[in-house]
């Protein structure tokens, strides 16, 4: 009756060896370390760069625990926090020999103390929040008439161009704000223009109106397509937010949208503020120019002749230097998208840009007079430029789609594609909030937040242990089981843990505890109304499911509700919340039943069970069950 097959307990042994496995690492600490990254989106960490850290550390007498490459970062493990300093100098010097212009990013981190085998196996201790380890905040508010004015600049200079290509004269277009003025001799023309912006610009309505003998046409930005270009200004500001945060070498930034025109910005472990500030205002800028391919230029690339005059000196991503004109041929503002792909002939990777009317239009003509010449792609960034990629044009290119190919990985054709996407900031954005948090404050949370957890537990277990004896004690050890099971999901989602999500874990305990005490007072009442041990356990654990079912959804939809519609501190909360009931609605049934059907369930004659008093209803004393 009261027998579990093999199955279940093979069910019960693999999740207690994953989640101990996965929830080992949090057990290990953390320990100082310095993190180098590339601060130009053009150079590459490799094994060079990782003997250039060794000799440097080597070189100021720095015995490190640890340096790798992983991923895109070095890190280089210390014992102590006076030894992280020293040797964050001592990589700096080495690596950035130009303080002005800095290559690589010198960051101080921490990280996690997990053995290798641990790590080999991706286990990976939770991240921890802004309140838990310390950091910035920050609250950007994004400039959305800039952006919608920015669109409109982009706007007019496409209808000039087709005007043109229509044969359509104007008197003059004008941007006014957010909207395109522009003026015709006479209301044929005006009918004309009226015909190919509605069939050319959809985003864009038309008023015309007579002024004296002209006609005056205004194009306004439908509130739909206005609704559009603030979202996606949105989201490219997001996303070249993460692009520069990354330098920072935050394991685990915060970076979401607040409302519909504000972004919240979060970086743990970060204390130097000007830094932070430094790389969210950071501005990127894209040309493209052609390569000066002269007698001159080519014995300036080879250091051996000055740079011609008109031209100049720049670095190709491989370290190669490449002379182009100062002649600036197409920027970034008339680029509208950038996607990595395949070349169709070669099946090399690529990266295929759209372009803009304006752009299409010069870069049509400029490809068709340069067949045979190569073009340089060149991003700006604090003053400094460099060569994304430098093709040879093999014919002319039209439409406005262009194709970026040769010698480029998949990686470099996604990372090219994103830069160029997200290189600069699709709208002005300004802090309007600031917070920072120390380390020791964090340091005075967590340990709060540990105790509360560990206290409330002990309390729990006590109590049950003293009420229910035996199966007190099995509903103790499916607790721990639960908080085992919840660290360790949590570390498998790589989730970050911050102060309400250990409320939320500090609560948990108290809801999951509910189920046992469902089940053990089942039990007693089946024992009270006369059934054998063997039979009230069964009952009991038969008739408490339906109730736990039902009590544990109505609550896991109220989760629900909060990680749906909640933000910041309330998504933590709901986070551990929902992940919590889970879990306890599988140690409290699944796991605790297990353990009692293996004490109880091979006793063929039992007799009594061990689950406190229980008072009988047809005496006027108690049985205690032992």
């Amino acid at each position: 009756m009261n027998r579990y097959p093999v199955w279940k307990y093979a069910i019960i042994l693999i999740a207690l060896v994953v989640g101990g496995l996965y929830a080992l690492p949090n057990l290990f600490g953390e320990s100082p370390a310095v993190q180098v990254s590339v601060a130009k989106a053009s150079l590459k960490l490799d094994a060079s760069a990782l003997t250039r850290v060794e000799d440097a550390l080597k070189a100021a007498g720095i015995t490190p625990d640890a340096v790798s490459l992983e991923g895109t970062s070095i890190r280089a493990r210390f014992g102590s926090t006076d030894v992280q300093l020293k040797a964050k100098d001592a990589i700096q010097k080495a690596l950035n020999p130009d303080a002005a212009d800095p290559a690589y990013v010198v960051a101080l981190n921490l990280l996690s103390r997990s053995p290798g085998w641990l790590t080999a196996l991706h286990a990976s201790p939770m991240y921890l929040g802004l309140d838990l380890r310390g950091g910035v905040h920050f609250m950007l508010q994004v400039d959305m008439q800039a952006a919608l004015s920015k669109r409109a600049e982009s706007l007019a200079g496409d209808i000039r161009t087709i005007l043109r290509e229509k044969n359509v004269r104007h008197s003059g277009i004008n941007r006014a704000g957010q909207t395109i003025e522009i003026r015709f001799r006479d209301a044929a023309t005006a009918d004309a223009a009226r015909r190919v912006i509605q069939d050319q610009f959809t985003e864009l309505t038309t008023v015309e109106t007579p002024e004296g003998t002209d006609v005056k046409m205004v194009a306004t930005i439908q509130p739909v397509a206005a609704r559009k270009v603030q979202e996606q200004a949105l989201k490219q500001n997001i996303t070249t937010l993460h692009n520069r945060i990354n330098e920072l070498g935050v394991a685990e930034p915060v970076i979401q949208q607040q409302g519909l025109d504000r972004i919240v910005v979060q970086l743990p472990g970060v204390q130097d503020t000007a830094k932070a500030k430094d790389i969210l205002g950071r501005t990127a800028t894209l040309e493209i120019r052609m390569v000066d391919e002269g007698t001159e230029a080519r014995s300036a690339e080879l250091g051996t002749a000055p740079v011609p005059f008109g031209s100049e000196r720049y670095l190709e991503r491989n370290g190669s230097p490449v002379i182009v004109k100062k002649q600036v041929i197409l920027t970034g503002d008339n680029l509208t998208d950038a996607q990595p792909g395949f070349d169709n002939q070669t099946q090399e990777a690529a990266v295929h840009l759209t372009l803009d009317a304006k752009g299409a239009r010069i870069f049509r003509d400029v490809t068709r007079e340069s067949v045979g010449k190569r073009m340089a792609i060149l991003l700006f960034e604090k003053g400094k430029g460099e060569v994304v990629t430098a093709p040879v044009i093999r014919a002319e290119i039209g439409g406005g789609r262009v194709q970026i190919s040769g010698r480029m990985t998949t990686v470099e054709a996604a990372d090219t594609a994103l830069l160029l996407r997200a290189g600069s900031l699709a709208a002005p954005m300004e802090i309007i909030e600031e917070r920072t948090i120390g380390p020791s404050l964090g340091a005075e949370n967590i340990a709060k937040g540990f105790n509360s957890v560990t206290w409330g537990f002990v309390a729990v277990a006590m109590f049950m242990c003293v009420y229910y004896m035996l199966f007190g004690m099995i509903s103790s050890v499916s607790l721990a089981f639960n908080l085992l099971l919840l660290v360790a999901v949590l570390s498998m989602l790589q989730a970050t843990l911050t102060l309400p999500g250990m409320a939320a874990m500090a609560l948990v305990l108290g809801m999951a505890i509910d189920a046992n005490v469902l089940i053990n007072e089942r039990v007693r009442e089946e024992l009270r109304n006369g059934a054998s041990p063997q039979a009230a356990i069964h009952a009991g654990y038969d008739r408490a499911w339906a109730t736990i079912i039902d009590s544990n959804v109505t609550t896991l939809i109220a989760g629900l509700a909060l990680l749906a519609f909640g933000s910041g501190p309330v998504r933590g909360f709901a986070v551990v919340h929902c992940l919590g009931i889970l879990t306890s609605m599988f140690s409290g049934v699944f796991f605790s039943r297990g353990v009692v059907n293996l004490w109880y369930g091979r006793q063929k004659k039992l007799k009594n069970v061990s689950i406190g008093t229980v008072w009988r209803p047809d005496s006027d004393h108690q049985v205690t069950t032992n």
